[in-house]
């Protein structure tokens, strides 16, 4: 027999979490590994068996790509035909340690086959990644400042309106020689 709904209860956002993640196509794994929030954590959560905080919520909300509101409510809204993510709900990979910021522009639902970002880099940042599964390609077109990029033992300059085609199943590193903040758009293809 169904229980009647509690008056007051909180939102289930377990069924719009899955719902979510589903149709972009991730696994747990894949949500955990963006957000930041154990498998454990999200399998329960799905399955209504614990309530996240509210900083897991706006983590995993941004990890989806959505406003956090869509976590919350109790029925699912229609498609819409334009969807506009707004600045503050891009997720960002801060790396303020190394010197960059790493704006997550494409949908999550792609992750894994298609990438692209905004990779910003202060003075002397840089961004070190190792080696991608094998047949990943990177494809970096400078939109201000000039970048410097290393991948195996061969290093070269990238100026500003430049595009840097290279293999990213090796090691790799992106930096910033100049003396003024530089950027630029990333896009990954994975094989």
């Amino acid at each position: 027999m169904l229980k009647p709904p509690i008056a007051n209860a909180p939102p289930e956002v377990g069924a719009a979490l899955q719902r979510l993640r589903l149709a972009r196509g991730l696994t747990l794994e894949d949500l955990s590994r963006i957000a930041g929030v154990s498998k454990s954590m999200l399998s329960q959560i799905e399955r209504e068996k614990a309530n996240p905080t509210i900083a897991i919520t706006w983590r995993l909300a941004n990890a989806l790509g959505v406003p956090i509101g869509d976590l919350l409510a109790d029925e699912q809204r229609a498609v819409e035909t334009i969807r506009v993510v707004d600045a503050h709900e891009t997720p960002t990979l801060p790396g303020t340690h190394a010197g960059y910021v790493l704006r997550i522009l494409g949908p999550m639902e792609l992750a894994g086959r298609y990438e692209w970002y905004e990779l910003t880099l202060a003075p002397g940042g840089e961004l070190l990644s190792q080696a991608h599964d094998p047949g990943t390609t990177e494809h970096m077109t400078v939109i201000h400042g000039t970048m410097e990029l290393e991948v195996g033992a061969q290093r070269k300059k990238i100026k500003l309106g430049g595009t840097a085609r290279y293999p990213a199943d090796q090691q790799h590193a992106i930096r910033n020689p100049g003396k003024t903040e530089a950027r630029a758009l990333l896009v990954v293809i994975h094989r």
